[in-house]
């Protein structure tokens, strides 16, 4: 049976996590059912209540695993939960399941029975829907993976969805020439995936804005383009 994480990086996320948890779960239990599934919090550096939550959440239930880490950063985070993971397949998801869990099966059959490595939420394809983001972060977001286009030609159309997964030879492979700790962590890796000659399945998805995202554009966006041509100028292989 094909083992998979779900890692679930969190934030001073005290007023959701536990009910995220409990509809990740149960959605899990109901259409993962062939599958040996586990749901990790990765706590990077909260200051509310959000570690205790995932201390109890992974003490009540045995499907439920906790890595923490002292130091913020989303690529961190997933860093240390994949690299620890022994799962056949690991992957992540938002914590406010901002993308609709009816295309996480769709994922992970990307990998596990058709043969990708790498397969990613995407909301710039045909078949996907975006609700309610603001006019700001959909021209900034369509910019940044039209730059991407220009400068790699990758063949996919949206790097930044936080809803992927990979399969374990690529966390092995990959990871550890990742550079970025924060939000570039994405691109970087299906970039130097894509150079190593691994397969990337995009999934269409329905995804909502979440209104109370850490994300700030404007700096986030700076961030990434220094990414994008430390990745172009400066690969590791």
């Amino acid at each position: 049976m094909t083992s998979v994480d779900v890692v679930v990086p969190v934030y001073n996320e005290e007023e959701v996590l536990a009910s995220s948890v409990s509809i990740l779960r149960d959605y899990l239990s109901e259409n993962l059912a062939t599958h040996y599934w586990r749901v990790v919090i990765a706590d990077n550096g909260s200051v509310d209540g959000t570690l205790a939550i995932a201390k109890l959440l992974s003490e009540q239930y045995d499907d439920v695993g906790l890595v923490a880490l002292e130091l913020k950063g989303r690529g961190r985070a997933l860093r240390k939960a994949w690299l620890e993971s022994e799962a056949d397949i690991v992957s992540y998801m938002d914590v406010d399941l901002s993308t609709n869990l009816e295309a996480f099966p769709r994922l992970i059959g990307a990998i596990d029975e058709e043969g990708y490595e790498v397969a990613i939420g995407s909301r710039l394809m045909p078949g996907s829907k975006v609700i309610g983001r603001s006019t700001k972060r959909e021209i900034t977001s369509r910019g940044y993976n039209m730059l991407i286009k220009l400068m790699f030609r990758p063949g996919f159309r949206d790097a930044q969805c936080g809803f992927k997964a990979v399969k374990r030879k690529v966390v092995q492979e990959v990871v550890p020439l990742i550079k970025d700790q924060a939000w570039f962590f994405d691109t970087e890796l299906l970039l130097l995936s894509k150079r190593k000659g691994y397969r990337i399945k995009e999934v269409p998805v329905e995804w909502t804005d979440d209104p109370d995202t850490r994300v700030h554009v404007a700096s986030t966006a700076w961030e990434d383009v220094k990414g994008l041509l430390r990745v172009r100028f400066k690969p590791p292989f």
